[in-house]
């Protein structure tokens, strides 16, 4: 499909370019309030899964303490709560307003990610992929994508990963259209932020 080899890089890159003035400031108001409430790092680098396997250094807005542990939830997901003692102050504010997200049009403008795809794993989520879950990789990572826009947090790992699927077969400029709007009132509606731990019963090792 055109669009979806080639009209959907260009729209990335275009997007980007044309968004960078307007968020570079709120980036920097950010990182700026980030830097003064405990002087730690402004940015958190993870590494993660790109397509067909490369990793990859993703970028967003430090919103947790320094050196804070690492939790996760019993399917292997990032643990995410209202009340996680992880979150600094201005953590829970960028976190609840996705601001966290913006320094990802870096990694959009480079080519690591798009504005709308699967959002990406961790590397060591390879290992649990089966069956044709392997497929989530054929297409770039997104900032945003179906899931983000329609269950935000609140599905669990395996069935995440089924949307992507069926977002990758059905990838069309109608669809990314319906998914950002979808995402600002997601945003503006502050539904399935978080997730806790009981919400995510079944585990990536099968238990489902």
């Amino acid at each position: 499909m055109l669009y979806k080899k080639y009209l959907k890089r260009i729209a990335d890159i275009t997007a980007s370019l044309v968004m960078m003035p307007f968020l570079l400031p709120v980036i920097g108001i950010c990182a700026l309030l980030i830097k003064i409430e405990d002087g730690g790092p402004v940015f958190y680098c993870g590494k993660r899964l790109g397509r067909d396997g490369r990793i990859f250094k993703m970028y967003k807005l430090r919103s947790m303490r320094v050196n804070a542990p690492d939790l996760r939830n019993a399917d292997g997901s990032t643990f995410n709560a209202d009340d996680d003692p992880r979150l600094t102050s201005i953590g829970k504010i960028v976190r609840k307003t996705s601001l966290d997200e913006l320094p990802q049009l870096f990694n959009v403008l480079v080519g690591d990610m798009s504005f709308i795809g699967p959002r990406p794993d961790l590397p060591e989520h390879v290992n649990y992929y089966v069956d044709d879950e392997v497929r989530k990789l054929e297409v770039l990572p997104g900032i945003t994508g179906y899931n983000q826009a329609y269950y935000r947090n609140s599905a669990e790992w395996k069935q995440r990963i089924k949307n992507d699927v069926y977002y990758i077969d059905n990838i069309s400029v109608v669809l990314d259209i319906k998914i950002i709007l979808a995402t600002i009132i997601g945003i503006f509606m502050r539904k399935g932020v978080y997730i806790s731990g009981s919400e995510s019963e079944r585990g990536i090792n099968g238990k489902q």
